[in-house]
């Protein structure tokens, strides 16, 4: 069976919009996928501001703006159909949106993104709200690309995902429960770009700025002394805990960018092999060489995927950076994935991964014309 679909997501790094057009095959349980078209739409300074602004309006104000981002991605899809020429080929569209609350522990989670404005705007089919039903049954509602990774790269043992919050996935056959592992390790590209706009840029080019750093050791002690880091899985972030907790914490100390790239750089490999230590198993880490796939904005960042290459080589794991359009579509892909799966009816977030009660099957439909 084939399926054509357009995937959409808005990180909390802020990015803008991924939107991938991804032909999907299943044969006899086994998927493959053709990655057809991709592009990222930057946001708008309008449009950041409303976005970056959501979580402060009042109900009224938020619905408003949760509709009229519907009809605005719905408009970015029709455009991206016919940059491509995709007309009368896009059979579905899964949008993630775009991540205001999370609150699983109130199993309560929410994105932006009016499903039914996007169905108006486009004719499509539309899945949205992809991991409500994963919290409503005691999930993290996070990380939900794991379910992608096990169909799409079982070559690989586990997934390292740089986004604006970093996250990390083990296979079951490397973690050390015997099942699919996943969660947020800590806040990433959200942090290390606020620390950049300091200086008037958006983010740290090849992490050249970091390069040039030297670590800060008390702001490095006291960031890995956070208690997040000390709970167990699963357990996943909302956004706030970069921009509320982390960042003002950096901002604390009297030091240059560049040693606040840098010691912030050492934190995330350092939070990554913490977690990749504490989710696999030692003797299957080391029986044979485990391959680590790194995505996510992050994986352009030169400095912090060496700082990890050397940390992770200490492990017996080895990294791997693909080419430059998975790294950046990757979750896009996936998220086309999880509405195809939603719309067959298919479980879309595993309970190992989440904490769930079960397996779910997550994505509310709205149809086009």
């Amino acid at each position: 069976m084939i399926y054509r679909v357009i995937g959409l997501m808005s990180g909390s790094s802020m990015d803008g919009l991924d939107m991938a057009f991804v032909e999907f095959e299943e044969k006899a349980g086994a998927w493959s996928y053709n990655l057809r078209a991709a592009h990222c739409e930057a946001y708008p300074d309008e449009w950041a501001k409303k976005l970056q602004g959501a979580t402060s309006l009042n109900s009224h104000d938020y619905l408003s703006l949760h509709i009229d981002y519907g009809h605005w991605l719905g408009q970015r899809v029709n455009e991206f159909i016919h940059r491509y020429q995709l007309e009368y080929q896009v059979q579905l569209i899964s949008s993630h949106g775009h991540t205001t609350f999370h609150s699983p522990d109130l199993k309560l989670t929410a994105q932006l993104g009016d499903g039914a404005a996007i169905a108006a705007e486009t004719g499509i089919a539309v899945i949205t709200d992809l991991r409500s039903m994963d919290v409503a049954l005691g999930g993290q509602g996070a990380p939900i690309v794991p379910i992608g990774e096990k169909l799409l790269w079982s070559n690989y043992d586990l997934f390292l995902n740089l986004g604006g919050i970093a996250n990390l996935s083990a296979s079951a056959g490397i973690s050390a429960t015997g099942q699919w592992l996943a969660f947020d390790v800590c806040p990433a590209n959200r942090v290390l770009n606020m620390i950049v706009a300091r200086v008037g840029k958006l983010y740290d080019e090849d992490g050249i700025l970091a390069a040039d750093g030297k670590l800060v050791p008390e702001l490095f002690n006291n960031l890995n002394a956070l208690d997040y880091y000390n709970k167990p899985y699963p357990k996943s972030l909302a956004n706030e805990f970069g921009t509320g907790i982390v960042f003002p914490l950096v901002t604390n100390y009297d030091m240059s960018t560049e040693d606040g790239l840098f010691t912030y750089a050492e934190h995330i490999a350092e939070q990554v092999t913490v977690a990749v230590s504490g989710a696999t198993d030692k003797a299957k880490r080391t029986a044979k060489t485990a391959r680590m796939l790194i995505t996510g904005g992050g994986a352009f960042n030169l400095h912090l995927v060496k700082r990890l290459t050397e940390k992770m080589t200490a492990l017996g794991v080895e990294v791997e950076v693909p080419n430059a359009e998975l790294i950046s579509y990757k979750e896009a892909v996936v998220m086309a994935l999880m509405g195809v799966l939603r719309w067959r009816d298919e479980v879309n977030a595993m309970a190992s991964v989440t904490g769930a009660e079960k397996d779910t099957v997550n994505g509310a439909i709205w149809k086009g014309e």
